[in-house]
């Protein structure tokens, strides 16, 4: 898959998902603005591997939940590559997948936990969106990626505040995509299982991987390699036919 001519905006890729995934994009020989929030120097570190696998790449702090500053990443973005054709919103507040978490029980789950997770999620996706839109409808063709998890399809960890907020993401996936159809852009949502490993399963016990592996029908955990790879098929030209769809990459742990 060669995704040269492919110009991409990746929330959240100083780490985890969002790291892979740049990483990957370079692989493929695409052009990536690296979002991190905190991250300066390991967002470096991901430009000089997208660099070193052939894609270009510059990194840009943005908090997603700024629209302004949103939007000055975009404008940074067409500034320094011409134009944007796919942007992937994967940025995630910081979380643990720790079962024994306060936030997995209704009795100790606070409000405010749900609207971290919703300012992540939902608004940091539409601040980006929203202001990549004018570059996207003047071409009439653009991705748009929404990162979720498999625990929306069957929350076997009742981490209420996260999965909430990424069950969200999934209505506004199906909306924006009703609504911009007809301008070309394609939305869809890709759905992670358990990663082996990132740094929100690092706390993961190694008696959970197991489980997860012996219950899925590949008898094994996917790893931030592979889900990036399957992300990129949804910026690729293979995808256009496909919008407003959910599909979970996670060895068949969940089917839909």
């Amino acid at each position: 898959m060669d995704l040269k001519d492919r110009i991409v905006l990746v929330t959240g890729a100083s780490r985890g998902v969002g790291a892979a995934l740049a990483r990957e994009l370079g692989a493929h020989r695409a052009s990536v603005c690296v979002n991190y929030h905190k991250s300066a120097q390991a967002a470096a570190e991901v430009v000089r591997a997208v660099e070193a696998a052939g894609g270009s790449a510059f990194a840009y702090g943005a908090d997603v939940t700024d629209e302004q500053a949103v939007q000055a990443m975009v404008h940074a973005t067409v500034e320094r590559f011409g134009r944007l054709d796919a942007i992937i919103n994967n940025a995630l507040p910081p979380y643990q997948f720790d079962p024994a978490a306060r936030y997995t029980r209704l009795e100790t789950v606070a409000w405010s936990d749900f609207e971290t997770q919703f300012a992540g999620a939902v608004r940091g996706a539409l601040n980006t969106t929203r202001s990549a839109l004018p570059h996207l409808r003047e071409r009439g063709y653009g991705k748009i990626v929404n990162i979720a998890t498999n625990l929306i399809y069957n929350p076997v960890v009742t981490y209420h505040d996260y999965t909430t907020a990424k069950a969200a993401l999934l209505g506004l996936t199906r909306t924006m995509a009703a609504e911009l159809g007809p301008d070309g852009i394609r939305v869809n949502l890709v759905a992670g299982g358990l990663l082996d490993v990132t740094d929100a399963s690092a706390v993961t016990t190694p008696e959970v991987f197991g489980f997860i592996a012996q219950a899925s029908p590949l008898r094994r955990v996917v790893t931030p390699a592979e889900f990036a790879r399957a992300v990129l098929f949804f910026v690729s030209p293979y995808s256009d036919p496909i919008t407003g769809q959910s599909i979970a990459v996670d060895g068949g742990l969940t089917m839909a």
